[in-house]
């Protein structure tokens, strides 16, 4: 955004968005409740709903949102508002956005005939499709989603119709490309906040994993089926995922890295959803566990384009106390990161989103600021839709307006 673009866009604005707590009102308005009713079902204090509700009080936290969710009988995006439209002046997310409808397109056709024509069929080229799903994982770790909305809609089609054309190991490799394709679509939807899209492309990884005869990868996949469960809130059922992946995995005899760092991330999988169940203890517990599966591999892994080592658990030891509003503790691990160079800008702009979270929780907003405006530098288009963010920075305007905080406001579309 221009300078000039922004000086007008300040100068039009005079109101700040709709909070996550406004929405929260008009849930229980719809089910006639009043605050006092909404306090006894979610076990929030009378004094607790009064803030969120008027916005004094930042309704960015998972567990929090939820509580109302189950309390009220929603889906947790109807209290975050997600999806967000962009910016009138954030021409790179209009853009992203653009693409949402030709992905969800391809994600519908999966499983139906291709019906190619015959260039489609001619065109049919395996180390081509390898090299653009490569760049589209480029795409996704950079969180570049105006690339990642412009490639994958011919990607994924592409990739459909090979797999219907090819049969034997070249087949199992087409999935095995698919799969990660999916996945690429699968965090673009997610990170624009339309989740029940990115929920029908975790569908699509999971069918295209198991298709490869790799039982790992479809190990794999099932670490992001655990997480559509967490999102909602059903924890019973992340968790029998989890632990039937874990159960699997330690069945494995001299188990290699892959093995060995799927473990891990099924341990950090398990510390979210116990920390957003409200169990902190075995939350820990899990992270340790995770620990154990870093040191044992000893440096950083990707497989399956899933990160897990060292540096991994470093960054969740951050989100974990972020996630229970431990802002002191959460600061505390933040300090002690060290990221590597090469770490991509997704994870960089990642860490910065907790970091500025702890720092609010923690009561120190001008260091929040600043750790929001580097994740917003490392990678705009997700910062700007990142619900924690925007909540967050709306809280942080309605209680103090200022000069770059306005700014930000601005850019993320709150005010």
């Amino acid at each position: 955004m221009s300078s000039k673009e922004l000086e007008t866009s300040m100068a039009h604005t005079t109101a700040i968005a709709e909070s996550n707590g406004q929405r929260l009102a008009r849930l229980r308005q719809r089910h006639r409740w009043t605050q006092e009713r909404l306090a006894l079902e979610s076990g929030y204090s009378l004094s607790a709903i009064r803030h969120f509700e008027q916005g004094r009080r930042s309704l960015d936290r998972a567990a929090v949102v939820l509580t109302f969710a189950q309390a009220l009988d929603c889906h947790p995006t109807e209290i975050t508002g997600a999806p967000y439209m962009p910016a009138q002046a954030d021409r790179d997310g209009q853009t992203a956005v653009a693409s949402v409808a030709a992905v969800r397109r391809a994600l519908m056709r999966h499983g139906r005939p291709a019906r190619p024509t015959e260039a489609e069929a001619a065109a049919v080229d395996l180390t081509g499709l390898r090299r653009r799903v490569t760049e589209a994982n480029g795409y996704r770790q950079a969180a570049d989603l105006t690339q990642s909305g412009a490639a994958l809609p011919a990607l994924l089609r592409d990739l459909q119709v090979a797999a219907e054309l090819t049969d034997g190991d070249q087949r199992r490799q087409v999935y095995g490309l698919l799969a990660s394709g999916y996945e690429c679509a699968m965090q673009y939807l997610y990170k624009l906040g339309h989740n029940s899209d990115a929920t029908l492309a975790t569908e699509r990884v999971v069918w295209a994993s198991r298709e490869t005869g790799d039982p790992l990868r479809a190990l794999a996949a099932s670490w992001y089926d655990a997480g559509e469960f967490l999102t909602i809130g059903e924890h019973d059922e992340a968790g029998a995922i989890i632990d039937d992946a874990l159960t699997e995995l330690g069945a494995i005899p001299s188990p290699g890295p892959e093995a060995v760092s799927l473990k891990g991330a099924f341990h950090l999988k398990a510390s979210l959803n116990s920390a957003r169940a409200k169990d902190p203890t075995t939350a820990v517990r899990h992270l340790g566990y995770a620990k154990q599966a870093a040191e044992e591999l000893g440096e950083d892994q990707n497989h399956w384009q899933m990160q897990f080592g060292p540096t991994n658990t470093a960054l969740w030891s951050v989100s974990l106390p972020v996630e229970l509003g431990r802002g002191k503790d959460a600061v505390a691990q933040a300090e002690k990161v060290k990221l590597p160079p090469d770490y991509s800008e997704e994870r960089h702009s990642h860490f910065y989103i907790d970091f500025g979270r702890a720092y609010f929780y923690n009561g120190q907003r001008d260091e929040a600021l600043r750790a929001f405006l580097k994740a917003e530098r490392l990678a705009p288009q997700a910062t700007r839709a990142h619900a924690g963010v925007r909540e967050t920075v709306g809280t942080m305007i309605r209680t103090k307006r200022r000069g770059e905080l306005m700014e930000l406001g601005i850019r993320l579309g709150v005010v």
